[in-house]
């Protein structure tokens, strides 16, 4: 692995995990207004956001790590495009949770470092696995979402928007993942990662 890659790396991790993310497309809802929302219903969707908000930041997490381990350059290529487009979710979360007057999750920097080891040992297992580990993660995270969509409140069209956008974005990536030969995988391992994103999603409702 070149050591100006590592460095890239490097660069969107403290990009991740400081606020300094640019999005390169406009955030899905013009309108920002919080005035709709009871303080009960900012303080819901600011708790979801945030939630919403760490699954990005593990999300580039993945992708960087699994771009590094990759074997092939045009899957280096999918995961680094893919990284790149989940850089809008998190800096769309990122100003959806300002405008909200809620917080990220204080654990980021946790987060982010068990999520690239998570990357690295898929990303070191072949490429196919790699790629099945994205057609999981991302079809884990699209239910994930559908159950926030459930959850927020009716009037907060502009967090409503947001999401909507990212789940799909999210089929979108699972979907290149299998066209891309992504291997299927054991049924204990799907498990396993559902259970660490219940854990996940579960503390940084809160924290």
């Amino acid at each position: 692995m070149a050591l100006d890659s590592w460095i890239v790396s490097a660069d969107q991790a403290l990009r991740a995990l400081t606020g300094g993310a640019h999005a390169a497309r406009p955030q899905p809802s013009a309108d920002e207004s919080t005035s709709a929302l009871s303080a009960a219903e900012r303080k819901l969707s600011g708790a979801l956001l945030r939630v919403d908000h760490v699954g990005e930041v593990c999300a580039q997490a993945l992708y960087q790590a699994q771009a590094l381990t990759a074997r092939d350059s045009r899957l280096r290529l999918h995961m680094q495009r893919a990284a790149e487009q989940e850089v809008d979710h998190l800096a769309w979360t990122e100003r959806r949770l300002e405008q909200l007057g809620a917080r990220t999750s204080v654990l980021n920097p946790l987060w982010y470092a068990g999520s690239f080891g998570i990357g690295l040992v898929a990303g070191l297992a072949g490429d196919r696995w790699s790629l099945g580990f994205v057609v999981e993660t991302e079809r884990q995270v699209e239910q994930h979402l559908a159950g926030h969509l459930d959850r927020l409140p009716i009037n907060d069209a502009p967090s409503r928007a947001i999401v909507e956008q990212m789940k799909r974005d999210e089929a979108e990536h699972a979907s290149a993942a299998e066209q891309s030969g992504a291997a299927s995988l054991p049924t204990p391992v799907k498990f396993a990662m559902r259970m660490a994103a219940r854990v996940m999603t579960q503390t940084a409702h809160h924290i």
